[in-house]
């Protein structure tokens, strides 16, 4: 193979190899941010640790909806108070406020983001998408609790407030597409 034939293999080789990390960069991201907590992005836990610390933190709620997603979604508590690695369990009221069947997925994430890697949910109704009939009303439950380790990183000291904050939108919409594609391409 002469020179020229070299550079080119070598610049098509390059060309396939990027294209390739473009339509990989979205789905990588997201499972790194999903290991990591990056983002605000919560962990998924099996259950509670038995150490459970006499630190306290107080975790406040937050509901949206979509633009012209007709649910009412609300928490049905502002906020609780936990103690570090002890198990919690609150919930959030939805209400189908449309004339037509609705099934939506709810997107999430806590604040400050740097708490992500440390709240750990056992059971959210944002592990899959809900439907509600005309007019319906459920009350979906979390159980979740703030990882022990979260006491021993000193990132967390001036941490006293976490924000548990989800929106929900209508399923395999656009709309929840951009806000999933917004949520992983945020700056920290």
């Amino acid at each position: 193979m002469d020179k020229n034939t070299k550079t080119l293999v070598g610049i098509l080789t390059l060309v396939v190899a990027m294209t390739g990390l473009a339509f990989a960069a979205v789905p990588l991201y997201s499972i790194f941010c999903q290991v990591t907590g990056w983002g605000g992005t919560t962990q998924v836990s099996q259950s509670a640790p038995e150490q459970i610390l006499e630190r306290e933190v107080t975790v406040k709620f937050n509901a949206d909806t979509a633009r012209n997603f007709m649910w009412e979604f609300v928490p049905e508590q502002n906020n609780v108070t936990v103690r570090i690695g002890a198990k919690a369990l609150v919930s959030y009221k939805a209400t189908n406020k449309s004339s037509k069947r609705l099934t939506g997925t709810a997107v999430y994430n806590v604040t400050p983001p740097k708490v992500g890697k440390y709240f750990q949910k056992i059971e959210c109704f944002c592990f899959q998408e809900q439907t509600l009939n005309i007019g319906q009303k459920i009350s979906m439950p979390i159980v979740f609790y703030i990882d022990p380790a979260f006491d021993k990183d000193p990132y967390m000291n001036d941490v006293k407030v976490i924000t548990l904050s989800y929106t929900f939108y209508e399923a395999t919409t656009k709309a929840l597409d951009e806000a999933i594609e917004d949520f992983y391409n945020a700056p920290e």
